[in-house]
C-alpha cells in the first residue's frame, strides 16, 4: 500500500508542477556583449519579501553559472513582476435535454463547473540594456503555487520556475 501512495503522491507533486514559460527577445542583440548583471533599484516584484530573497539568490546563482556577473554598472538591468491569478475550471458536466414533434423543436443544456480553479503564479522577468534603456529579453512563466506551502516547497518551485526560464538564456543564435 506504501508504495502506492508514494506513487500516487509523485504524480499528484509532478502534474501539479507544471512551469510554462513563453520568450520574446530583440533579434538584433548581441547576447555575447553581455558580462555584467544588477536589479533594478526600485525593484517591486509583487513577492513576499523571503520568496524575493530566495528568486534572487537562485537568480545569482544561475546566472554567474552562465558566466554573468553582479555588478554595480552593469551592462544590464533585471526586472521582476509577479503576481497569482486563479485560473478557470477546465472541466465541466453538461446536462441536456431535447425533443422534437412534427415541426417544433426545443432544446435545454446546462453547464455545471467541476471543481474550482487552481491557484497560479505568473513571474515576469524583463532584462534591460542598461545603455540604451531598452528591453531586449524578457521570459515569462505560468505555475502552480500554494500560499501555504513550506519554505522548502517554495524555494523547490521557484528553483523549477528559474531553471525552466533560463534554459533558453540566451537565446541561441539563428
Amino acid at each position: 500500500m506504501r508504495p502506492f501512495v508514494f506513487i500516487l503522491g509523485i504524480f499528484f507533486f509532478v502534474s501539479c508542477g507544471s512551469v510554462r514559460v513563453d520568450y520574446d527577445y530583440d533579434e538584433s542583440t548581441n547576447f555575447s556583449s553581455y558580462a555584467t548583471y544588477n536589479y533594478f533599484s526600485d525593484i517591486e516584484s509583487g513577492l513576499s519579501g523571503l520568496d524575493e530573497k530566495r528568486l534572487i539568490r537562485l537568480l545569482d546563482s544561475t546566472l554567474h553559472s552562465k558566466g554573468y556577473r553582479l555588478d554595480e554598472e552593469p551592462d544590464f538591468y533585471i526586472n521582476i513582476l509577479s503576481n497569482e491569478f486563479r485560473s478557470a475550471p477546465n472541466n465541466a458536466v453538461g446536462v441536456g435535454l431535447g425533443g422534437t414533434g412534427g415541426n417544433v423543436g426545443g432544446g435545454l443544456s446546462v453547464g455545471i463547473p467541476v471543481g474550482g480553479g487552481s491557484l497560479q503564479r505568473m513571474i515576469q522577468f524583463d532584462f534591460v540594456d542598461s545603455q540604451r534603456d531598452a528591453l531586449f529579453w524578457q521570459a515569462v512563466s505560468e505555475s502552480g503555487y500554494r500560499s501555504n506551502a513550506s519554505p522548502s516547497v517554495r524555494e523547490e518551485r521557484l528553483r523549477a520556475v528559474v531553471d525552466k526560464v533560463f534554459a533558453k538564456f540566451p537565446p541561441e543564435k539563428k
